[in-house]
């Protein structure tokens, strides 16, 4: 007598389906704030489930922001590397063109900003309170004056590494 319907199905586990545990991000709310919730240091408002930019309520709750506590602690979520000769014969033309990107990235989200820019004889170094602000500026560079793009998403870090170069 043969059974109709499905094949046996061997008893095997599928190990790529297994989801690895993200890393927990310190500067990651535990919890719901309490909304309202303004931030001291840049104004930004937690309503309505995320930090926007608006004018803060009288009863609003004080406590920073992600951002203004990365900051703080000078612990950064992206870095990027502004490196090669081209960048010190266009120095000035690349900076405006990284404040523009950052402007336009903060103005529709306030936890993505521009921690410190240091400048060395290699090129310069920005950090970033955020993982997508550094995608973002790689991103603008490489369309706008070419060269290479290196994206790095260490998985034992907590930490994006952009590269350009030309």
């Amino acid at each position: 007598m043969t059974h109709s319907g499905s094949a046996a199905v061997p008893n095997t586990q599928r190990h790529d389906r297994f989801v690895k545990e993200r890393r927990h991000d310190t500067y990651r709310s535990r919890g719901k704030l309490p909304e309202p919730t303004c931030c001291p240091d840049c104004g930004a408002v937690f309503q309505r489930g995320r930090w926007r930019w608006a004018e803060a309520p009288a009863n609003a709750h004080r406590r920073p922001c992600p951002a203004c506590q990365r900051t703080h602690d000078r612990v950064p979520a992206g870095v990027v590397k502004v490196a090669g000769e081209f960048f010190v014969a266009h120095r000035e033309e690349i900076l405006n063109l990284i404040r523009n990107v950052e402007g336009k990235e903060k103005a529709t989200h306030p936890l993505n900003r521009i921690m410190a820019m240091e400048e060395g004889p290699e090129g310069m170094v920005i950090s970033t309170t955020d993982t997508h602000l550094p995608r973002r500026l790689g991103d603008a560079l490489l369309h706008a004056h070419g060269g290479e793009l290196d994206l790095q998403y260490p998985e034992e870090e907590q930490l994006v590494r952009v590269t350009w170069s030309r």
